[in-house]
């Protein structure tokens, strides 16, 4: 009777590990990239220079209470033109004297494990900076002022848009997740391609 060697796995074994193994280092990764996930964003993260782009500002509540306040700094290259209501928050435009529109104050209450978007219109500039920043400052029910004003990459960033000929608006959080899943999976593919199955004896 044909029998497989105990030392040797089958090709569909070999297969099968080497996807677990890959779905779990993309898991990994996943819940690393979390963390960034929970900072008050503005999106998309790419846009085209000179264009009318609808820009969103992204707030978690990360803590037990309640946001009550959120304000944001605009790069002095935007244009803003137009908010868009958001039901149960009330807006405070910031201008300067000339009545150029250089923030935003939004207050309302944000209950912990919750989000809220705040959409507005931005005119980008043609040309002059490749590179929009986004600080921001959220208040909570116990009095604490989160700033989220930092360079990249530290543990309190502000939000950046790079300007592109060809914006895409894309994460690239998801973006570096999408290309580990690939990698991976193909690293598992030549794996079990390398591998021969066992002869039969």
């Amino acid at each position: 009777m044909p029998t497989t060697p105990p030392s040797r796995l089958s090709l569909g074994a070999i297969a099968r590990r080497a996807f677990v193994g890959a779905s779990l280092a993309v898991a990994c990764i996943a819940l690393q990239a979390a963390p960034a996930l929970a900072h008050v964003t503005v999106w998309p993260r790419t846009a085209a220079p000179g264009g009318y782009e609808r820009y969103v500002v992204r707030v978690p509540n990360e803590k037990n209470s309640a946001t009550t306040r959120v304000e944001i700094h605009f790069p002095a290259e935007v244009r803003i033109s137009s908010f868009q209501d958001v039901a149960g928050w009330n807006l405070q435009v910031l201008t300067d004297s000339a009545g150029k529109i250089t923030g935003a104050v939004w207050t309302g209450t944000l209950p912990p494990k919750r989000f809220v978007e705040f959409p507005f219109i931005g005119v980008n500039p043609k040309s002059g900076t490749t590179r929009l920043v986004w600080p921001a400052f959220q208040t909570y029910a116990d009095g604490e002022v989160v700033q989220w004003t930092g360079p990249e990459g530290s543990k309190r960033p502000a939000s950046a848009t790079e300007l592109t000929a060809r914006g895409s608006g894309g994460s690239p959080v998801a973006l570096s997740i999408a290309i580990a899943a690939l990698g991976l999976a193909l690293a598992s593919l030549g794996l079990v391609l390398r591998r021969p199955e066992p002869a039969h004896v």
